[in-house]
């Protein structure tokens, strides 16, 4: 679905990516760990376009390298920034409706589906979305991005900051995005959340991937564990 090879990105003279390489299958959820600062946000907005890529990002097959985020995303390759970008202005419905593609026949999710999913959502289904908490713009921003049925959905951060009863929904609402076969590149902080819910997971140090492997296999890597991850 997406492979990423030698993947390198700047910010200025600041060379922040040196040679990235990771792959997510279809259906499958993989998590990119790491500590702050290491390039993990950097990484899925060199893949969105919105920070100038070198290096070869194949998404469906297809080259998208240089492609800016617009194009990117009517190829079917949603994203979710961790600074939770709602129209504040309007409604929790009305954001929803904006999330869907135009002119697309209708796609694995609806509006119904999303309040199923987060009844908080449909108790403020009326409600400006400017007036919602920040783990309820959360949720709806990850919601909008899904109705415009993307094929493969990266996540930033959606945990950050959220109440353990959120932090569950949020990891139910990931595993119900696979089983409705959209693949899942999530970034995330909280070990024990990716342990349970990822296929294989990714360690990123110093703007490189230094682990790859199964959530298994890093539970026994105690040495990445304790250089990379914990504090």
């Amino acid at each position: 679905m997406l492979e990423v090879r030698d993947l390198h990105a700047y910010y200025g003279k600041s060379h922040i990516l040196r040679g990235v390489s990771l792959s997510v299958g279809a259906g499958e959820i993989v998590s990119l760990l790491g500590r702050n600062g290491v390039g993990r946000s950097t990484t899925i907005k060199a893949v969105m376009g919105l920070v100038p890529p070198v290096g070869s990002i194949l998404f469906k097959g297809r080259q998208i390298a240089g492609m800016g985020p617009h194009s990117i995303a009517h190829l079917g390759l949603g994203y979710v920034p961790e600074t939770r970008d709602v129209f504040p202005s309007l409604t929790v419905r009305q954001n929803l409706m904006l999330g869907k593609k135009t002119g697309t026949a209708d796609g694995r999710w609806s509006i119904d589906d999303m309040f199923r999913l987060f009844p908080l959502l449909a108790e403020r289904a009326d409600t400006s979305a400017g007036v919602l908490s920040g783990g309820e713009q959360q949720m709806l921003t990850m919601c909008r991005t899904l109705m415009g049925n993307p094929d493969l959905i990266m996540v930033d951060e959606p945990t950050e900051g959220l109440a353990p009863r959120l932090i569950e929904q949020v990891a139910e609402l990931l595993s119900e995005i696979t089983r409705r076969q959209v693949s899942v590149l999530l970034v995330e902080q909280k070990l024990t959340i990716a342990l349970r819910i990822s296929r294989r997971l990714y360690v990123m140090g110093r703007g490189r991937i230094v682990f790859e492997g199964t959530p298994e296999s890093l539970a026994t890597a105690e040495d990445i564990r304790k250089e990379w991850l914990e504090v």
